[in-house]
């Protein structure tokens, strides 16, 4: 089983996007997937049409053991965000093991809950590096952090190297002094239009980095599926649609394949 979070500082970068579009790639690839949606602006559940208020990741926080994950559909599990996440960590704001509640929930659960038949666990984060973030970082093998060419783009993935190596540097083994955060830091270049400026200026900034695993084009198709609540997996299989845009189904195919590869 492969954890990945998908985790921006700076909101609007398409992350959501790129978190359900990578599992239900995956899920075509007859792999089995979990999505645990920690943002607390649920699009993500919303997404899969569940508007669940019990069974949420706030029962992850509060240790109820009432978290319920939902089958929406084969390969695909996800479970559900919750509206008042936010709410719920400042709840925990002066505990002092609030940075490894979910740890702890994978370790409580992986029987019971048959955690092992999932192939891939994707995290949706909120855009920040608050109390739920900080659990995703520290059960994920991989963080995807997707960077947009616009203004502070580029410096946003600055802001979130910053304070992946504090966070590293907090949580450690007192015996060993080894820090208990293991995750690798990834990042993709997301909504790039080759015949902008602010596209080809992020690129080239990124050259050279090998923490950048992929690009993903600026295309509308994309950046709805989410609205429309159907991911372009699902939409390659249509004739007409996967000949209009042949070459962006190509191309993603490319991208996600190469990311799974890398991670």
């Amino acid at each position: 089983m492969r954890i990945i979070s998908f985790s921006a500082i700076k909101g609007g970068v398409g992350k959501t996007t790129l978190a359900f579009n990578y599992g239900e790639w995956l899920a075509r690839q007859g792999k089995n997937i979990l999505f645990i949606d920690l943002d607390h602006q649920c699009n993500l559940t919303q997404t899969y049409n569940i508007f669940e208020t019990r069974g949420t990741v706030a029962d992850i926080f509060r240790r109820t053991g009432a978290a319920q994950i939902i089958n929406v559909k084969p390969g695909i599990s996800i479970i559900p965000g919750y509206m008042q996440l936010d709410v719920v960590e400042r709840d925990l704001e002066n505990k002092a093991n609030k940075d490894m509640l979910l740890y702890m929930w994978f370790s409580d659960n992986y029987t019971t809950l048959s955690l092992n038949t999932f192939d891939y666990v994707i995290i949706d984060c909120h855009p920040d590096f608050a109390t739920a973030t900080r659990n995703a970082v520290a059960v994920s093998h991989s963080i995807i952090s997707p960077l947009t060419p616009s203004e502070h783009g580029y410096n946003a993935k600055f802001n979130i190297e910053e304070r992946l190596e504090a966070f590293r540097d907090e949580v450690f083994d007192y015996t060993t002094r080894e820090s208990y955060i293991t995750t690798k830091l990834y990042f993709v270049a997301n909504m790039i239009a080759h015949n902008k400026n602010s596209s080809r200026d992020l690129l080239e900034k990124l050259e050279g980095d090998s923490r950048w695993i992929a690009s993903v084009p600026n295309k509308e198709l994309f950046n709805k599926s989410t609205l429309e609540k159907r991911p372009i997996s699902d939409m390659k299989q249509v004739p007409d649609i996967f000949q209009a845009h042949k070459k962006f189904f190509e191309d993603i195919e490319m991208t996600f394949q190469n990311i799974s590869d890398i991670i």
